[in-house]
């Protein structure tokens, strides 16, 4: 029997517990995780492609069957060249839900074989994204908990630094 491998590609910016907790329900799920860190050029990232990677391989070390990857450009290119199952998605409120349905149904147009997962957050990571986490930390606000101890003092010093926006 094949290996079931799933794709969850995000920006990280930064990697955040609550990424943590979908990633490792999903290793419940699937054989294999591939996470996919994405170059953002929509979005201004506080850390850079090759620090983000950094981060998440780091906080991932300890838990098997993940690989972490930098891609860019369209998440169900790198789904078929990795030969993944699925594309791993989190859903945190319904304001994540229309716009995570168009991208799976665009996902779908593109590649049939790939499928979408949607895995709702655990209850005490419902509120928690990397937007938020950015803005409090930006500001002096304690993020400890909310992110990996690791991502957390390289936030404080990017902010520290005034190499953070």
């Amino acid at each position: 029997m094949p290996m079931s491998v799933a794709l969850y590609p995000g920006t990280f910016d930064p990697v955040t517990e609550g990424h943590l907790d979908l990633m490792r329900r999903g290793l419940k799920l699937f054989d294999r995780l591939l996470v996919a860190v994405a170059e953002s050029r929509v979005k201004a990232p506080l850390f850079t492609l090759e620090e983000r990677v950094e981060m998440v391989r780091q906080v991932t070390r300890s838990m098997e069957n993940v690989e972490v990857h930098r891609f860019v450009g369209l998440v169900v290119d790198f789904a078929r060249e990795k030969r993944v199952t699925a594309i791993l998605r989190g859903l945190r409120a319904v304001s994540d839900f229309e716009f995570e349905f168009q991208m799976a149904l665009m996902n779908r147009r593109l590649c049939e074989d790939v499928e979408t997962v949607f895995l709702m957050p655990s209850a005490r990571y419902t509120y928690l994204n990397a937007s938020i986490v950015r803005e409090v930390a930006r500001v002096g606000g304690d993020v400890s908990g909310l992110v990996p101890p690791e991502v957390n003092a390289r936030m404080v010093e990017k902010f520290r630094t005034g190499s953070g926006r």
